[in-house]
């Protein structure tokens, strides 16, 4: 178990090179990656439950693990942070990837891709890079927790509404089954378990090797889209990337800002920061691809794999930077200490 442990932490500690090192063996080797595409059964709406789906359920289950009635309890305690957190989510990425779709000319597959991500909740890894880089691991749950379990409603909804200008036909319904499959179901049975197990020391034991479990399928999640669409990554042109940068790091940028304006401390700035501009690209990804209205746009996967990809690189660069200019901070009041300035 120690063993299992340690691996866990070393995934958790070097995610995006986890990420990275799946989806770069995946492109040059696609079969490896093939199962997660493999679909185990068709729901009542039309939705295809695949593997990919599966990976999706256990990172969720993973993330209710960690999950306590505390919890909750900060959230009741902490309801203005909270709100702001939640409306930041759902107000500035969804109608940032709206206003990049216009202003970049995105076909309307790939922009509806981009806009699935910008409605989908704030991803698991956010709380990891809040506290490794000094934020507010507490809001930062908070926060997540909130925007995850507001997506079945708030998803669907704010996708139909914003790709309405698109020639693609959206409904709300098909996402939110998939949604509550998905993400909510596994997040209530992790918690169930973790408030009647919780002080158990073999269930203590397990959680702690959740965090490596979620890391694996995140990458999982990544390879089986670039399995399936890797070789449309490069062909769809430069402008992908170019969206899905634009996106993410105004995301940090307003979030940040939406924190400052809320006359929030450093630490709590910071989260919110994290928590905009990192989505859950894993879920976009998995609904662009099973749920049954995306069928006749396969493209928006593509951007949405790309976001997955890159959200995982730049929180950790992000964290890193925060966590740099503590450092600097540091030193600098160490130098003051050492050599005080006499009046």
């Amino acid at each position: 178990m120690k063993a299992l442990q340690k691996v866990s932490k070393f995934l958790s500690d070097y995610t995006s090179a986890v990420v990275i090192a799946i989806a770069v063996v995946t492109f040059f080797v696609p079969v490896m990656m093939g199962w997660v595409n493999y679909q185990l059964f068709t729901d009542m709406v039309g939705n295809k439950f695949t593997s990919q789906s599966l990976i999706i359920g256990i990172i969720m289950f993973s993330m209710g693990l960690t999950l306590t009635t505390e919890d909750f309890k900060i959230l009741a305690q902490r309801p203005l942070d909270i709100c702001i957190g939640a409306a930041a989510q759902y107000l500035i990425m969804p109608f940032l990837a709206f206003g990049i779709s216009k202003v970049l000319h995105l076909p309307d597959a790939i922009a509806l891709g981009l806009i699935l991500v910008g409605c989908c909740p704030g991803g698991v890894s956010s709380n990891i890079m809040s506290y490794l880089c000094g934020g507010d691991v507490a809001f930062s749950v908070g926060m997540t927790t909130v925007s995850t379990l507001l997506s079945p409603v708030m998803t669907p909804i704010l996708v139909s509404f914003l790709a309405s200008g698109t020639r693609i036909s959206i409904k709300g319904l098909p996402m939110f089954v998939s949604i509550i499959e998905t993400v909510i179901l596994p997040i209530a049975v992790g918690f169930l378990l973790n408030y009647l197990l919780g002080k158990k020391k073999t269930f203590q034991d397990i959680q702690k090797i959740m965090p490596g479990v979620a890391v694996l399928g995140l990458a999982c999640v990544v390879g089986g889209v670039i399995s399936s669409q890797g070789t449309n990554f490069f062909t769809s042109g430069v402008v992908i990337f170019a969206a899905v940068l634009l996106h993410n790091g105004m995301g940090y940028l307003l979030g940040y800002g939406a924190g400052k304006l809320a006359g929030m401390n450093t630490a709590k700035k910071r989260t919110i920061s994290i928590e905009v501009g990192m989505q859950n690209a894993g879920l976009a990804t998995n609904l662009a691809t099973t749920t049954a209205q995306f069928a006749s746009a396969p493209e928006s996967a593509i951007i949405c794999a790309v976001s997955c990809v890159w959200h995982s690189i730049s929180g950790t660069l992000i964290a890193g930077f925060f966590a740099s200019l503590d450092r600097k901070n540091e030193k600098a009041e160490d130098k003051k200490d050492a050599f005080p300035v006499r009046n």
